[in-house]
């Protein structure tokens, strides 16, 4: 049964990226949702994004300024939230 799961990125992104890279090898939906600030992501976590987007992983943000990213209001990010089996905050 394909879960879906959603990965709530605050102060440990690399740490993040890395459970949701892990995660999709079981086969699940599975979201990224970048919160509250711009984030600069390094080299690695740079190809770790990369990959996952051919993985079909999609990144939102509530935060403008994080390119690359589709942009969620903060109010129409709580109520996408219900709609996941799992979230993971970090």
């Amino acid at each position: 049964m394909t879960r879906k799961i959603a990965i709530l990125v605050r102060d440990r992104q690399s740490e993040a990226l890395r459970m949701a890279l892990g995660l999709i090898l079981m086969d699940d939906i599975v979201n990224v949702f970048l919160l509250d600030k711009k984030f600069d992501l390094s080299e690695a976590e740079s190809d770790n994004k990369e990959l996952m987007e051919e993985m079909d992983i999609v990144f939102f943000s509530n935060h403008e300024e994080n390119e690359g990213m589709e942009y969620v209001a903060t109010d129409d990010l709580a109520h996408r939230l219900t709609e996941y089996d799992h979230v993971i905050p970090y």
